[in-house]
This record gives C-alpha cells, sequence and structure tokens, in this order.
C-alpha cells in the first residue's frame, strides 16, 4: 500500500507539474488510474485532499485558481517549485568529492557517483575536479560482507531483522533477532550495534560473522534507540582496548603486526619466536585465536584455557 500511495503522488505532481493550465478535480481523476479506480465520488475527493495535503508537506506548491466558469483548478508552476542553485566552493566541492571516494569499493559506489552527477548539473563548479583534488588522500571503507546494505537499509529504516551469526566459540551458526540501530567500520571490520530481542540487551555483532542471508521482518522496535549508539567504544572495550592487567605470549617472529604494534614490551627468544607483552581485557582470546598457530598464550592461566577452548570449538565445527 506505501508502494501504492507513493505512485499516486508521484502521478499526481507530475500532472501538476506539467500542464500549462490548471486543472479540475474531474480532470485529474480522468487522468490518474487509482482516482478512476475509486469507489465513489466521495472516496476519490477524500482521497485527492490527503493526496494534495501530503505533496504540500512535501514542499510542493500547488496553487488553486478560480476559473471563468467558476470552477476550481490546480496547477504547480515549475517557477514556484524550482530549487535555487547550488553553490560550492573549492573546499565544500573538495569535502563531497572524498566523501563520495569512500565509497568506491563498497557497494555504495553507484550512488555515490550519481550524487556527485546530480549536483554537477545543479550548479558544482566546473572547474572543481572532486576526484582530482587532494590526491595523497585516498579514504577507502571496504565493504565486502553481503549483510551491510540490508543492514543499513534496516537501520535506515527502523526494521527489526533475523540473521544467523556465528560466535567464534560456537560450532555453528544461530538464529538473532535484532532491531538494528547503527553500523560502524573500526579498524577494518564493520560492526552492526543493535538489541537482541532473545537477550534483552544491547549486542555488537561483526557484520564477517554473520551467515546467509538478513531478513527484515514485520512490526515496530520495542526498545528506545539511544541518541548516541557508542558501536567503536562498545568494540573496543570487549577488545580489551580498555585493559588494565597484561597478558604474555609468544608470538612467530615476521607475523602478528596489530599485536606488535599493541605490545608494552617485545623481547626475541630465538630466531623463530618473540615474546610480548600486551593488554589484556575481555575479547582478547577471540582476537587471539584470530593468529592461529602464529601464537602460543604462556600467561594468565585463564586466558590460555580461553583460547584454547576457541580453537576447540573451531575444530569440532
Amino acid at each position: 500500500m506505501a508502494i501504492a500511495k507513493a505512485e499516486r503522488l508521484m502521478n499526481l505532481a507530475l500532472c501538476l507539474l506539467g500542464t500549462r493550465r490548471p486543472l479540475s478535480k474531474r480532470e485529474l481523476r480522468e487522468s490518474i488510474e487509482a482516482y478512476l479506480e475509486a469507489a465513489s465520488d466521495e472516496a476519490f475527493n477524500r482521497m485527492f485532499e490527503r493526496d494534495k495535503d501530503d505533496l504540500r508537506e512535501l514542499g510542493l506548491v500547488i496553487e488553486t485558481v478560480e476559473g471563468l466558469d467558476g470552477e476550481i483548478g490546480y496547477r504547480a508552476g515549475r517557477d514556484s517549485n524550482r530549487l535555487p542553485p547550488i553553490t560550492l566552493d573549492a573546499e565544500e566541492a573538495a569535502a563531497l568529492g572524498l566523501a563520495a571516494k569512500v565509497w568506491q569499493q563498497a557497494r555504495l559506489a553507484g550512488a555515490a557517483s550519481g550524487a556527485l552527477q546530480k549536483l554537477r548539473a545543479a550548479g558544482l563548479p566546473e572547474a572543481v575536479d572532486p576526484y582530482g583534488t587532494h590526491t595523497a588522500l585516498e579514504p577507502r571503507i571496504p565493504v565486502h560482507e553481503a549483510a551491510f546494505e540490508p543492514l543499513m537499509l534496516a537501520c535506515r529504516d527502523r526494521r527489526p531483522v533475523v540473521f544467523d551469526y556465528r560466535k567464534s566459540t560456537a560450532p555453528r551458526p544461530e538464529a538473532r533477532h535484532v532491531e538494528p540501530w547503527a553500523l560502524e567500520c573500526w579498524r577494518g571490520h564493520w560492526y552492526l550495534a543493535g538489541y537482541d530481542r532473545e537477550r534483552g540487551a544491547e549486542r555488537v555483532f561483526r557484520l564477517s560473522r554473520i551467515t546467509g542471508r538478513v531478513r527484515a521482518t514485520r512490526g515496530a522496535f520495542t526498545s528506545e534507540v539511544p541518541p548516541v549508539v557508542t558501536v567503536r567504544e562498545t568494540v573496543a572495550a570487549w577488545a580489551g582496548e580498555n585493559a588494565d592487567r597484561s597478558a604474555f605470549i609468544r608470538l612467530r617472529a615476521g607475523s602478528g603486526y596489530p599485536l606488535r604494534a599493541k605490545a608494552i614490551n617485545v623481547r626475541s627468544v630465538d630466531g623463530e619466536w618473540d615474546e610480548l607483552e600486551i593488554p589484556y581485557g575481555h575479547g582478547l582470546d577471540a582476537w587471539l585465536v584470530e593468529f592461529g598457530p602464529d601464537v602460543v598464550v604462556l600467561e594468565p592461566a585463564e586466558l590460555r584455557a580461553d583460547v584454547l577452548d576457541r580453537l576447540r570449538a573451531v575444530a569440532a565445527s
């Protein structure tokens, strides 16, 4: 029904914008299929008045003109509904170009390029090349996960979703019913923050662990969306960024550069292994598992046990 109403509003707007003289209700009813299908004149009049009010709320200026015969007509003058020229200076155009450039490797590349073309037509300075300025800056946001686009739309439209999610400690994925709040990229990975209905609490999901298709469901959100969703801070806390303890690991030489970047101390053991002291916080075990046989946990004992449990779960799956 939403699509039918949007199509009806579009047809009415096109009729009002495309005419050189005011059109009466009778003429509009004969020109728009949805109005012809109205059950009665009264139903048509109610539908037309609602549509006219909706278009005015959207910003369309609709003129009401009384003809010589006393009949009321309607039109939307193009001069009254034309947007003013868009004027951007060189710095503003460069900022827009960089923003669009961010998405050139993502699934929004086409939309970003199309937006720039429309800005060109609307008055973007011809002397400014958004793709050619500031060439030293090459921002990129890689989006390889198929879940990104449906989750982005679900966040925008406030639609609950269902997807299968594989935790690093679980042998198989399980269904999660989530009210999505926000997406954010952190250290090369995309994360979704939202309300997990089964667990009754906020959760953060890494998109690369979503398997299968993201399915939108009916109904409204059952939880209030917070005014600020701190995805990055939440992930950082789970990854041990705010750790107040240390862990000691053995790392194969020439590997694990992200771990080396976080290390407090590094000591060479032999030509094959180094010993590192790194911050230890919640979620460190899941991160260490990603380095496979290149990492051996020395202490604390509970971290070593957690890493071994995760590796056994992966092997069992």
